[in-house]
C-alpha cells in the first residue's frame, strides 16, 4: 500500500509585479460593485452554478483544517415557503420588541421591515451551518477549532463567488435561527450561521444610496 506524502510541493501562481498591481486594482473595482439586494428575480439559476459557488467557498482556510461548515442550498418551493414563514415570525418579534430604538433608527436608510418576500422569490436560499463538533467513524466526538472565524471566512468567499458568477445576494440573519435546523432536519452538531438568498436582480431593482468608508478610514500602512 502506497503511503500518502505528508507534504507536497506547493505550485505557486506567478505574475509579474505589473500584473499583480493590475489584477489587484481590477479585482477591487470589480468587487466594489458588489451590493446587497432585497429585490430578486425568480429567473432560474442552474444547480451546477450553485455547486461551483459552494465548492469555491469550501476552499477557505479553517482552524486545523477541520472545515467546520456545511451548506444547504434550497430551491424547493415548499421548503422556501416554510423558511419564509418561520423567518418572518422571528423578524416580526425582532422589529416589534427585540430591536432597540437605535437599531431601528440605523435600519431606516434600508426601509426594511419584518416581511421578507425575497425568501420565496429568489431561486436559491443558501443556509450556512457551522459544525461545532464532529463524530469519527467510531462515533467519538471531536471538537472543531476557531469555528466562527473559519465559517466567517468561508461565507466571505461564498459572497465573492456569487458576485463573480454575476449573481446577487443578501446576508440575512433572522435570529434566533434554530428553525433552520428543524425545517432542514440537520444534525445536533450543526448550528445555523447565515442565510444567503442568491439569484438575479429584479427588473429596475434599487439599492440604498450609501458610500463605503474611505481608504483613510479603514487602514493604516506602516512602512
Amino acid at each position: 500500500m502506497e503511503l500518502k506524502e505528508k507534504f507536497i510541493k506547493y505550485q505557486p501562481i506567478s505574475f509579474s509585479e505589473q500584473e499583480i498591481l493590475e489584477r489587484s486594482e481590477n479585482f477591487y473595482f470589480f468587487m466594489n460593485k458588489r451590493r446587497s439586494l432585497r429585490e430578486f428575480s425568480d429567473k432560474p439559476v442552474p444547480k451546477e452554478v450553485v455547486e461551483n459557488i459552494l465548492m469555491t467557498a469550501s476552499t477557505a482556510p479553517s482552524g486545523a483544517h477541520k472545515q467546520p461548515w456545511y451548506f444547504c442550498a434550497v430551491g424547493n418551493a415548499n421548503l422556501k415557503k416554510k423558511i419564509r414563514e418561520a423567518a418572518e415570525q422571528e423578524e416580526q418579534i425582532n422589529y416589534e420588541s427585540r430591536m432597540s430604538d437605535r437599531w431601528l433608527k440605523d435600519l431606516e436608510p434600508f426601509e426594511t421591515n419584518w416581511q421578507k418576500p425575497f425568501l420565496e422569490i429568489a431561486p436559491w436560499l443558501i443556509i450556512v451551518f457551522k459544525e461545532v463538533y464532529n463524530h469519527d467513524n467510531e462515533g467519538s466526538k471531536h471538537n472543531n477549532y476557531y469555528v466562527n472565524e473559519s465559517v466567517g471566512l468561508a461565507s466571505g468567499m461564498l459572497l465573492t463567488a456569487i458576485h463573480n458568477a454575476g449573481l446577487i445576494s443578501l446576508t440575512h440573519t433572522p435570529s434566533p435561527m434554530g428553525f433552520f435546523s428543524d425545517i432542514l432536519e440537520r444534525p445536533s452538531n450543526e448550528r445555523p450561521f447565515l442565510l444567503i438568498p442568491i439569484g438575479y436582480p429584479a427588473d429596475n431593482a434599487t439599492v440604498p444610496n450609501l458610500q463605503r468608508k474611505a481608504k483613510t478610514q479603514i487602514m493604516h500602512i506602516f512602512e
